[in-house]
């Protein structure tokens, strides 16, 4: 699969990754967790690249969940660290590829450390013009609108808004994807058939394609394989 086998006038404008299947990639090759993970971390750059390459407008990945804090405190801390690191090395090399990267997510329970990190990578790139990269962390699909539904509640209090107002643009105004356009696709891979939580008020009209590989081995054509399901779903709809 290359780029020129699909219609590159119908990209999708939002892609969104779960990137399922590092820790099984490891434990298939009998090495640590923490590899797998390594591993994935430059398989998600590289994936990142490429969609800024051939002019994907929103990426948006799935990093860490609010239940991924129930694995073992080593494996949590290793991907904190490693996160951390990410952050500070990928945010240089994405400001210099015109690289807008974001977060959505609850930065509260992170580390002070990982926090400056979040906020020096944000600022170093706000002002790019490529691919919108979101990066998923201490994400949960429920506890985002929660946290619309109390911010909501607060300026109908205070009589910012009122009740008969509320509508689907003013929820959509207080996600962490707010003035960004819903995923038209969204990838999940290692062969589970579920979304876990991820952005599920955005989501509602995406197209879904389950992978069987784990995240380490996902590759650019794999990219464009999506997409091509991606086109050829929206062409059958008559899009």
């Amino acid at each position: 699969m290359t780029i020129e086998e699909i219609d590159q006038t119908r990209l999708p404008k939002h892609i969104a990754i779960i990137m399922d299947g590092n820790r099984t990639w490891a434990k298939n090759k009998g090495i640590d967790p923490k590899l797998g993970h390594k591993e994935g971390a430059k398989v998600l750059e590289n994936i990142v690249r490429y969609a800024n390459k051939i002019g994907i407008k929103y990426l948006t990945v799935y990093a860490f969940s609010t239940e991924n804090w129930n694995r073992t405190k080593e494996e949590v801390g290793a991907l904190m660290m490693l996160l951390q690191t990410y952050l500070d090395d990928f945010g240089k090399r994405a400001d210099t590829e015109n690289i807008k990267v974001k977060m959505l997510g609850d930065k509260t329970a992170l580390s002070s450390g990982l926090q400056k990190s979040i906020e020096k990578t944000i600022e170093r790139t706000k002002n790019n013009t490529g691919v919108t990269f979101n990066v998923a962390l201490n994400y949960g699909g429920r506890a985002e609108i929660i946290k619309a539904v109390k911010e909501i509640a607060k300026d109908v209090k205070e009589d910012k808004i009122n009740i008969e107002d509320i509508s689907e643009e003013v929820i959509s105004n207080h996600l962490y994807t707010t003035g960004q356009p819903d995923p038209d696709l969204v990838i999940r891979t290692s062969g589970q058939i579920r979304t876990s939580g991820f952005l599920p008020w955005q989501t509602i009209y995406s197209e879904l394609v389950f992978m069987e590989k784990n995240w380490p081995d996902f590759t650019e054509k794999d990219l464009l394989k999506a997409i091509k399901e991606y086109q050829n779903r929206t062409i059958k709809k008559g899009k």
